[in-house]
């Protein structure tokens, strides 16, 4: 590998960069992808974004780190998000790499693929509606069910992977020691990638970690519902996030390579701080329970980056999302109780 003198390319030492890939019109900027040298060749850590601008930026951050595309020989996955493996499928065609990723994730990917386009309408219609949401909002899913049309969608047709990630062992690459930590919450299948290497400028700690989105330096991830229509458990992707976070604050990495923002040292303290902030939020949500509320109605109270008018309408379908895995954790704490149906609204105990 040569040096780098791309100001979208950081050397991180120890035989790692990252890349900065571009996220069309999207407030977090970019994707953070990581190149680990090993002995069999290159290895990417996500692929960013499916677009040409963001294959462009990919393309030239591997000629500054001296590879490219066609010697990559694997792509690892943290997560089935477009941003993170959107590019996977060019790099395989580009270069007859494997792509890994966690079962978890790999069974979204092929549910996405192979559902028919009404599938989908009819599952976001009938959560939606159990969520308390106005006739307006559900009035356009409808037509376009209706209609036959296919949702318009990234990670419609997400790469299959070649091999699964197997929580707490070794992945197979010559000369590196890169174990899989399963930290389910912001999707079911997440993996942290941990390099139990020392740190090349020997910071103390435990080796690097490749959180991917689950441990950020600045926001908290999306915490929503990935379920599987035809499977009725009732799953609680909160209580999943917190407990994952728990174990990687105790692993204490010496530095932590994030898929978004920037690298960072002290895990445990922003650990505390991302416990916190759920903890907050659970209790400003316990005070807007004093009164019976759909997830739909939370959603408009709650407090996120903008008015709830300005949100768009996508957003507002992820914002329910995060409002009704936020109330699930409150009733799995018994601080919370269903009450009536179609839909059903929640109230604090």
């Amino acid at each position: 590998m040569t040096q780098v003198t791309d100001p979208q390319v950081t050397e991180h030492g120890g035989g790692v960069w990252s890349i900065k890939v571009p996220i069309p019109d999207n407030p977090l900027g970019f994707t953070l992808v990581h190149l680990l040298d090993t002995d069999a060749g290159p290895v990417l850590i996500d692929t960013g974004w499916d677009d040409p601008t963001s294959w462009d930026a990919l393309a030239t951050g591997l000629a500054a780190c001296g590879t490219s595309a066609d010697a990559v020989h694997g792509v690892v996955i943290t997560h089935h998000h477009p941003d993170h493996h959107g590019l996977s499928a060019k790099v395989r065609e580009a270069s007859g790499a494997w792509i890994a990723m966690h079962e978890a994730d790999a069974s979204v990917v092929r549910r996405t693929r192979t559902g028919p386009p009404a599938r989908w309408f009819d599952y976001m219609v009938e959560k939606l509606t159990a969520a308390g949401a106005p006739a307006d909002h559900l009035a356009p899913l409808l037509a376009a069910r209706d209609a036959g049309r296919a949702p318009r969608l990234p990670g419609m047709a997400a790469a299959l992977p070649d091999r699964d990630i197997t929580p707490g062992e070794l992945l197979e690459l010559p000369g590196r020691r890169l174990r899989a930590i399963w930290t389910p919450g912001h999707t079911p299948g997440h993996v942290c990638l941990h390099l139990e290497e020392e740190h090349p400028a020997r910071l103390p700690g435990h080796g690097r970690l490749f959180s991917g989105d689950h441990l950020l330096p600045g926001i908290t991830p999306h915490i929503g519902l990935y379920e599987d229509p035809d499977d009725e458990t009732i799953t609680d992707p909160l209580g999943d996030y917190i407990d994952s976070l728990e174990r990687i604050g105790r692993l204490g990495p010496a530095e932590v390579l994030p898929a978004h923002q920037y690298a960072f040292t002290d895990a445990p303290a922003r650990v505390r701080e991302i416990l916190a902030h759920h903890e907050e939020r659970l209790t400003d949500l316990l005070a807007l329970l004093a009164e019976p509320l759909t997830p739909w109605q939370l959603a408009e109270r709650m407090e996120w980056n903008r008015p709830w008018a300005e949100i768009r309408y996508g957003s507002r379908n992820i914002a329910v999302s995060e409002a009704e895995a936020h109330v699930r954790r409150l009733v799995k704490l018994g601080r919370a109780e269903a009450v009536g149906s179609d839909p059903v609204r929640y109230r604090a105990v």
